[in-house]
């Protein structure tokens, strides 16, 4: 097919790891086969009167840490004259972020293949949109109200998982026992004095064995990483210092995943890094998820082929 112009609003590509970044990736894969490849940042962005445009850097890369990019080209263009736009910039999906999913629908000409759906980001929070799923995901409960988590925590007696809504990253997950002298204090911080809810689900014991990170393109799974948390820590994933271990999924989450597939393309959530504990769906990561390095480390695949062509076939339907 005649080469396309694939865009990526991401984090800083001078910060970007080559060897685990899953955008960096799917970067690659696009140059690979052909793609000119354009960066952008959330800043960048701009309303010019009619549409959105952003400040654009043309690049070529390759995988060699701390020279893995060079700049060809400089300069603002619409985000029509994108035929592919990835919307990679990591969390937290904060009002900035949300800001951008709003801007880079504005567009004077044909809009390009987002990949995800801005609309589909900006309703599919990574731990509420479980929600739509409860028959999938351990015993959970939303609120910011101490009486309510409280009693929640009592109920469960192999313990309890705190959470942030709007957490990434495994950052502010902790783990709470019945009985632990912290637990109205723990309550307090993390709710901000019950000015902000927050997600309490059933301790899964499945949990010191590994979580499991599974990408699904398309809405079809394309591979999956167990993320195994180190002796010291409840969290499994990477950011957080889990360690990627091989995998194959099993029928359960086989199910989970064909349950998840309807409603995933019905919001154009065609990249998606879905957690699983046990046998639970945990969060449905829609906005950058990672693991793709590592899965195709582990397995000696390539991940992101499935990306582009997916994105491929897309564009030529415009």
């Amino acid at each position: 097919m005649a080469p396309l112009t694939f865009g990526f609003l991401m984090d800083p590509l001078e910060h970007v790891r080559v060897d685990h970044d899953s955008t960096f990736q799917m970067m690659l894969e696009a140059q690979k086969r052909g793609h000119t490849v354009r960066y952008f940042e959330q800043s960048w962005l701009r309303f010019s009167g009619t549409a959105t445009e952003a400040r654009m850097r043309t690049v070529t890369v390759r995988r060699e840490a701390g020279r893995h990019f060079e700049v060809l080209d400089e300069s603002v263009r619409s985000i029509s004259s994108l035929d592919v736009l990835f919307m990679r910039k990591d969390p937290p999906v904060d009002a900035e972020f949300l800001h951008a999913t709003q801007l880079v629908e504005l567009c004077s000409g044909r809009p390009p293949v987002y990949i995800n759906s801005p609309q589909g980001i900006r309703d599919a929070n990574e731990k509420l949109y479980t929600l739509n799923f409860p028959e999938l995901m351990p015993e959970t409960c939303v609120s910011g109200e101490k009486s309510v988590l409280m009693d929640f925590i009592r109920r469960h007696p192999a313990g309890t998982i705190l959470k942030p809504i709007d957490g990434f990253g495994g950052q502010g997950i902790v783990f709470c026992a019945q009985g632990d002298r912290n637990m109205r204090s723990m309550l307090e911080m993390l709710t901000n004095l019950g000015r902000q809810a927050i997600m309490a689900q059933a301790y899964v014991p499945q949990s010191r064995q590994g979580d499991k990170r599974i990408i699904l393109v398309d809405g079809e799974p394309r591979g999956a990483v167990l993320r195994v948390p180190s002796d010291d820590d409840h969290r499994g994933n990477m950011a957080a210092g889990g360690k990627p271990v091989k995998t194959t999924l099993t029928e359960r989450e086989k199910q989970i995943c064909a349950r998840l597939k309807p409603k995933l393309l019905e919001r154009g959530l065609l990249v998606v890094g879905i957690d699983v504990l046990g046998d639970y769906l945990t969060e449905v990561n829609v906005t950058s998820p990672t693991g793709l390095a590592e899965i195709n480390v582990l397995d000696q695949t390539c991940v992101e082929t499935h990306v582009i062509q997916m994105a491929e076939r897309l564009a030529a339907k415009r």
